[in-house]
């Protein structure tokens, strides 16, 4: 697995400039960019003269963005809302190119301390600030940080959706709220009592996600619990393509959906949609 640590600028914007006249604009959710900024870099060795340009800023914004006319291409880690879903109908479809797995993401230590499973009831208990101590948990006597995303992240909306029931809820329990993946690993990472939310491929050594407890049994957020659903915060990772996207943007769908293209999704974390 590619280990993901990007510079802060990646996450303001890419550009990877060329002589050619030819461009793609990509916008939206920072958990997709990470792979298709490795998919861009591959795909340009063999079509130098195309200019692709990437940025994030959550899912909402790449679904915005796409409606506006302002992105060729856009990303998004969550399914539209049904007032989204409306206005995209006749502009744009979806194509799922991987699956995820949204971790429970805590530090190293949170586990050696103890904790290392946990059901969606008591994960919904910290985020409703009902349990406040990992010492109700079985871990140390300690404060939970609990880390929340922007409203209008993919990774928020699927994970408050599995364990708030509803994508919107509210989570009076976190004291911090982070945008972008990067930025909330960098924070559990330094931390012995934080709690998060995480694509699986953004786990590492410091940063490791709890198992789910489903009827009893442990069920940990690895790549083949996902591709067979047992791990039940599970999600794909969609383009908005425009219905009139031109044939550059079409070539360059089929290398994402082609062998070498959902070979690079394994590479960097993600799991292949086929």
């Amino acid at each position: 697995m590619i280990k993901l640590f990007f510079l802060a600028i990646f996450w303001i914007g890419i550009v990877l400039p060329v002589a050619g006249n030819e461009s793609i604009r990509i916008v939206g959710s920072s958990t997709l960019l990470p792979l298709v900024s490795e998919a861009a870099k591959l795909y340009r060795q063999s079509h130098p003269d195309l200019e692709i340009l990437l940025s994030g800023g959550g899912s909402g914004v790449g679904i915005a963005a796409v409606l506006q006319g302002s992105a060729d291409l856009g990303m998004t880690s969550r399914q539209p809302t049904a007032e989204e879903q409306a206005q995209l109908e006749t502009k744009a479809k979806l194509l799922p190119i991987a699956y995820d797995g949204v971790a429970v993401a805590v530090s190293e230590a949170v586990i050696n301390h103890g904790v290392k499973a946990l059901s969606l009831p008591q994960i919904a208990a910290i985020y409703r600030g009902q349990i406040r101590n990992w010492k109700q948990l079985g871990g140390p006597d300690a404060r939970i940080l609990v880390i929340d995303k922007e409203a209008g992240r993919g990774t928020r909306h699927v994970f408050a959706n599995a364990v708030l029931g509803n994508p919107h809820a509210r989570a009076p329990g976190a004291v911090i709220v982070t945008g972008s993946n990067n930025e909330e690993q960098a924070i559990i990472a330094r931390s012995d009592q934080a709690i998060g939310m995480l694509s699986h491929a953004w786990l590492t050594d410091r940063v490791r996600g709890l198992a789910i407890l489903v009827n009893g049994v442990a069920i940990t957020p690895a790549a083949e619990n996902i591709r067979n659903g047992r791990y039940p915060i599970r999600r794909k990772l969609n383009l908005i393509v425009p219905i009139d996207h031109s044939p550059v943007v079409g070539d360059f769908i089929a290398f994402l959906l082609s062998g070498p293209g959902q070979a690079l999704v394994e590479q960097v974390g993600y799991i292949p949609i086929r």
